[in-house]
């Protein structure tokens, strides 16, 4: 009967239609509502709440509000909503809450570290929904979080343990401090006009520091007073340094000149691994290749597109005796033919910095290889000629055959008609030099 009350929606099925069923098979049975009153009485031990028992130090449940606040671009006027960032600690309801700019996971990222430095430790576990800036896969056994998100658990010795999707109740803590925070911090604030994040957080903080403080209505004391008493002495020490924030590029190839390109930035990778996957982990002032978990390389971050950062121990030996210029991508452009050579030097000619050239070079080269050198110095004269110098033209040539077919011919330059009623540049010269003897004589 609940099962099928249950799916009612699909099924048709009601409470009345299941008394009268009952009813015909149980005549002397109970009246309607007696019916209805003992199958409500009976449907509400099955939805039992479990009691979660919270230890001191052990939980921060963590969430966004459902209310925003407006922030007005004191330019323009427009006006743009801002989410509410919440954190709670299970045993003491010690609450913490900011206006972060966005739910990107660089602010999600934020909103954790500001939290734990206001409570002046760290829980022991982490308790968010499943937001996509912090679990990119929900599972209930193996959630698979962003591995930002891992980074920053590891580096306070926390651990991230989702709730459930669509299961509220696991984080009961945090909805009633979403419910606190909505009532006595951002309601009050609801009147007030804020041109900036820094003004409305100023405002937030002052409303966060009385909620903490207002005494709790079925505990003594205050959130601050219990926080003090019983959470605090129990999180972690945060760590000596702040955590900096990580960003990650999963599965990157590592080019045969064994480079990989991050951020518009090549950085070596030792050469064994060319033409491999590995995973880069960058913040703003480092770059890390992993491969297989494993880091192999470490180098200082660059915001130089285009350019190279080489390790010259990620060279074979052969190559550490030599370092590309634009003579030798010339020389070698030319050993296939000179008009090779001259749309390798024309592509080097046009970038800002020579190396910023040489993979198109190195990839017209080497389409030789797959065609033939003579179709190459025909596709590239034919290149040179359309002024389509880069890689992608030639091969494009080449794919389509068009170095076999005749060169366009140039446009053929129309000849002056000659007719006995156009003038000509020599009747104005004339007119000009009469007018002017005209009016010299007046």
């Amino acid at each position: 009967m609940y099962r099928e009350l249950s799916k009612r929606r699909k099924t048709g099925v009601t409470l009345q239609l299941l008394w009268q069923e009952y009813k015909a098979d149980h005549p002397e049975g109970y009246q309607y509502s007696q019916y209805c009153l003992r199958y409500r009485g009976w449907k509400t031990t099955l939805d039992v709440v479990m009691r979660q028992d919270h230890r001191a130090g052990e939980k921060c449940f963590v969430d966004y509000a459902g209310m925003t606040m407006q922030i007005v671009n004191p330019k323009t006027g427009e006006v743009e909503e801002t989410q509410i960032f919440v954190a709670a600690l299970g045993a003491s309801n010690f609450t913490y809450c900011e206006a972060p700019p966005s739910q990107k996971l660089q602010h999600w990222v934020d909103g954790h570290i500001h939290a734990f430095e206001y409570f002046g430790g760290v829980p022991h576990v982490a308790v968010p929904d499943n937001l996509k800036s912090g679990v990119k896969a929900p599972c209930f056994y193996e959630p698979d979080l962003n591995l930002t998100y891992k980074d920053l658990a590891d580096h306070y010795d926390t651990v991230v343990i989702p709730t459930r999707v669509a299961k509220p109740k696991d984080k009961a803590k945090v909805e009633n401090a979403v419910l606190q925070v909505e009532r006595w911090v951002l309601a009050p604030l609801r009147k007030q006009t804020f041109f900036s994040i820094e003004s409305l957080n100023d405002a937030i903080r002052e409303r966060l520091e009385w909620l903490n403080d207002r005494p709790l209505s079925k505990l003594e004391g205050t959130r601050r007073s219990l926080f003090v008493e019983i959470d605090a002495p129990a999180l972690k020490p945060l760590p000596q340094h702040r955590f900096v924030r990580t960003d990650w590029k999963i599965n990157a190839t590592v080019n045969i000149d064994y480079h990989v390109e991050y951020d518009g930035h090549y950085y070596s990778a030792p050469y064994q691994l060319a033409r491999k996957k590995v995973d880069i982990r960058a913040t703003w002032s480092t770059v890390e290749l992993l491969f297989k978990n494993k880091r192999i390389a470490s180098h200082q971050r660059s915001y130089r597109r285009g350019r190279h950062s080489t390790d010259q121990a990620h060279r074979p030996k052969s190559h550490q005796r030599l370092t590309w210029s634009p003579s030798r991508i010339i020389g070698w452009a030319e050993s296939v033919g000179p008009q090779t050579g001259r749309l390798c030097e024309t592509i080097l000619e046009r970038q800002r910095h020579p190396e910023q050239g040489y993979r198109s070079c190195l990839g017209i080269i080497r389409l030789g290889k797959r065609y033939d050198e003579s179709r190459l110095e025909k596709a590239c004269h034919r290149a040179l000629q359309v002024n389509a110098c880069s890689y992608r033209s030639v091969a494009s040539i080449l794919k389509a055959n068009l170095d076999q077919q005749p060169l366009p011919r140039s446009k053929v330059t129309t000849l002056a008609i000659v007719h006995q009623n156009i003038r000509g540049a020599g009747y104005y010269n004339e007119e000009t030099e009469c007018s002017s003897k005209n009016h010299t004589e007046n």
